[in-house]
């Protein structure tokens, strides 16, 4: 059903579908029927599927990426479409409109988005006030978090102290987001030296949270795909010794190699979807043969299916995310997914999805 609407959702502009369907899930939200609506349909639930990782519970691993729920408005929706866990963000300590539109580019030959957001939102106490109730949850809510465009990076960590400061008290666990192509010099961060000093403020601003009586959670970095293998291995490692609790791989790429010749092509912007189902896959397997016994890894990049979620599981990754996918696939992808990997797992003798994790690179 859904390839039917989709074909009419496809000649609408994305950016304006995007926030039709955040209106939407809202409505689902403020109604305890529609709400039960949504889990009845895409809810999945198997004790094969659940995965228990930093002190949290979740009921399957295929998470929402961010970038879908900016500001932290839907995300209880979302938990009822099937997801494991939701990431909510990316949230700037200020709001900021992000580039100008259009900044939103379908390429469906290749079933992948070229976006160029610049990470526009509200700004994180907005964000606070959408997170209040994020306990009652049920899954696992995580929040992403950046810098502001006109902050320059050598200011970077105050911005995320302060996006710390502002919303530690909520959501399951953190992502620090140095990896989007769409802020400008925000990769820069990742340099070593840059990445210990932005790591180390961050978790110096959540030992001070702590002390005051707020409960640790687990902070994660997001890499980008586009690193030479020596400066990935620099970079995990140097995360893993800062204390990081986890790495997501990967963020969008700035690589057109696999749509050159589509006439969206040229357009600015980080390349997600099926281009970059190889490439995050072979990433995911690289970080766990370098950091895998050490942290776990949240795969991320192309996956709109159960094989292409095994492959990432099976290349080390503890829990994977979706979000182009569900663009092409619709809401039942968490669903779909969940299906497969159960068959999946039978197939090739495993019992419980924790068995899966890195088998291909040990």
């Amino acid at each position: 059903m859904y390839q039917l609407i989709r074909q009419y959702l496809f000649q609408q502009d994305p950016e304006e579908i995007h926030e039709k369907t955040i209106h939407a899930l809202k409505l689902a939200e403020e109604s305890a029927p529609g709400k039960a609506l949504l889990k009845m349909i895409y809810q999945l639930r198997d004790k094969r599927l659940e995965t228990n990782l930093w002190g949290l519970k979740f009921p399957n691993p295929v998470g929402l990426a961010a970038g879908f729920d900016k500001n932290a408005e839907v995300y209880h929706a979302l938990g009822a479409l099937g997801f494991g866990f939701v990431e909510v963000g990316t949230i700037t300590p200020q709001g900021q409109p992000g580039n100008p539109r259009p900044r939103l580019f379908r390429l469906p030959e290749h079933q992948a988005v070229i976006n160029r957001m610049g990470f526009n939102n509200h700004g994180a106490y907005h964000a606070s006030q959408h997170l209040v109730d994020f306990a009652y949850s049920d899954v696992p809510i995580g929040i992403n978090i950046g810098k502001n465009k006109v902050t320059p990076n050598e200011e970077a960590a105050s911005d995320y102290s302060k996006c710390m400061d502002m919303l530690y008290a909520y959501g399951h666990y953190f992502v620090i987001n140095i990896s989007s192509p769409n802020t400008p010099n925000l990769r820069d961060l990742q340099e070593t030296e840059s990445l210990r000093v932005l790591v180390r403020a961050v978790r110096e601003k959540a030992a001070e949270l702590e002390a005051r009586g707020v409960k640790k959670k687990p902070v994660l970095l997001k890499v980008a795909p586009d690193m030479s293998d020596e400066q990935m291995h620099d970079v995990v490692n140097a995360a893993v010794e800062e204390g990081i609790s986890g790495i997501i791989a990967t963020n969008t790429t700035l690589s057109r190699e696999a749509v050159i010749n589509h006439p969206n092509a040229e357009e600015a912007g980080g390349l997600s979807g099926r281009p970059l189902t190889e490439r995050s896959t072979a990433w995911v397997k690289q970080i766990y043969q370098e950091i895998g016994d050490k942290v776990p890894i949240i795969g991320v990049g192309g996956i709109y299916n159960g094989e292409d979620a095994y492959n990432k599981i099976r290349a080390g990754a503890s829990l994977v995310q979706v979000y182009t996918g569900m663009i092409y696939q619709g809401p039942g992808i968490a669903k779909q997914i969940n299906k497969q990997l159960l068959k999946l797992m039978a197939r090739d003798g495993f019992t419980h999805i924790s068995e899966v994790v890195g088998v291909d690179a040990k």
